[in-house]
């Protein structure tokens, strides 16, 4: 393999300033859209390949975060959701100084409760979130998880503004009724 060219090794420079610190969100995302780990390391690691070979069309210096997002869902649409087609392959060594940086093996606490406390929560939530149809669940991962403005989530999934504050309202109830229902069983008392 020759040596890359100047153009070439500066996109990969602000390929990796500009998408890398992203990683984690697309994951847990993908994580969230997929609901199957290997699944979402597909889904990313074809999202990484897509966004690398277009990089060029980015515009520098905007929205990163959304960009990569709307990529990794279209990716979803077109190779997840039909059955019936095999995903893509991607070569690893192709993606792998990228993605290499998608889990973080961090943790915030060392106390033990506290630990297993936020994981039985996380582990309902994520339990509800995953009964919501799927169009209901996007968008509140985008805008309540991801912390994505309305205007962007339409953007992402090309759908007007009113159908996205519309679902969003729709899936916060659905989401409410879930882990309402949840603590009744557990007992949990309401204010």
């Amino acid at each position: 393999m020759g040596d890359l060219t100047h153009e070439e090794l500066k996109k990969q420079q602000d390929f990796r300033a500009e998408m890398i610190p992203h990683l984690d969100a697309l994951y847990n995302f993908a994580l969230r859209l997929t609901t199957d780990p290997t699944d979402a390391e597909d889904l990313v690691q074809d999202t990484i390949v897509k966004a690398f070979r277009f990089f060029n069309s980015y515009e520098k210096g905007t929205n990163a975060k959304a960009w990569l997002f709307r990529i990794l869902k279209n990716s979803y649409i077109n190779n997840y959701r039909k059955k019936s087609k095999q995903p893509h392959q991607v070569d690893y060594d192709e993606v792998s100084t990228y993605y290499e940086t998608v889990r973080s093996e961090q943790s915030d606490t060392t106390d033990m409760e506290d630990i297993m406390y936020r994981e039985l929560l996380d582990d309902q939530v994520t339990r509800a979130l995953e009964k919501l149809p799927e169009d209901f669940r996007t968008v509140v991962l985008l805008c309540d998880v991801e912390g994505f403005t309305y205007e962007e989530i339409a953007n992402m999934l090309d759908v007007p503004i009113g159908t996205i504050r519309s679902r969003l309202h729709r899936g916060r109830n659905l989401l409410r009724a879930a882990l309402t229902e949840y603590a009744d069983q557990k007992g949990y008392k309401r204010d």
